[in-house]
């Protein structure tokens, strides 16, 4: 009797735990997926007016001017962030472990297209008005950052390391999904104080970035590393 007791009882706490880390990860994977959508957002609207002939601004001219490396970051974020929110997914990523590699497959490239586009447009277009040599610098770095986890992430993996390929990855995501975080920087500071000057810009920006690089952290080190895959 206590024998069955017991296991109805552990079997109802291992349900139970089950389906609060499901929980927990599909409610982790929808604010993925929320951040995700707001550079998804702004890239469309941006392309709207590329394309809808929208009057020429001081604020949009150097994307009139040369159209390519605008339109390959938005497409290039817009895949990363979105489609990257997947791989996080732990059952979906267990059960159909192919569907991870082919998803990776299209997110490296596409991560590699939105950072070297983003690093382009820092040096070449000409500043934005609310722009900055500090938020310049700013975005050199990040960009830089991400391009050096995703070649680390994709070297880890052929070298078949899968503890060092997911940390770098993530470092990777939490980078490119800035401009999801920044709007949470940006829109406090707009809705109290007002429009930001430019050091301010800079640094609400950079703060988005931050706090993504401090949760990827996180993450990284809170969880269990496998041990490295012989090949």
């Amino acid at each position: 009797m206590n024998g069955r007791t017991n296991a109805g009882t552990n079997g109802g706490r291992n349900a139970g735990a089950k389906g609060g880390k499901g929980g927990t990860n599909r409610l982790a994977l929808a604010g993925l997926i929320a951040l995700g959508v707001v550079p998804l957002v702004a890239g469309a609207a941006r392309l709207t007016e590329l394309t809808g002939g929208a009057e020429i601004t001081p604020e949009n001219a150097r994307f009139f001017a040369a159209p390519v490396p605008v339109v390959l970051h938005i497409v290039g974020v817009g895949l990363y962030t979105l489609l990257g929110a997947f791989q996080f997914a732990t059952g979906l990523r267990r059960r159909r472990p192919g569907l991870h590699r082919a998803a990776g497959r299209v997110l490296v490239p596409a991560g590699l297209v939105a950072a070297l586009t983003g690093l382009w447009m820092t040096v070449f277009y000409p500043p934005a008005p609310e722009g900055s040599d500090l938020l310049s610098a700013v975005r050199l770095v990040f960009g830089t950052a991400m391009v050096v986890a995703i070649v680390l992430g994709v070297a880890a993996i052929r070298r078949r390391d899968v503890a060092r390929h997911r940390a770098w990855m993530i470092r990777g995501y939490a980078i490119g999904l800035g401009a999801g975080t920044q709007v949470l920087t940006l829109m406090p500071w707009f809705l109290i104080v007002g429009t930001p000057g430019k050091v301010t810009t800079a640094l609400l920006m950079a703060a988005g970035w931050v706090i993504n690089v401090v949760v990827a952290e996180r993450i990284i080190r809170g969880r269990p590393r496998p041990r490295r895959d012989r090949p």
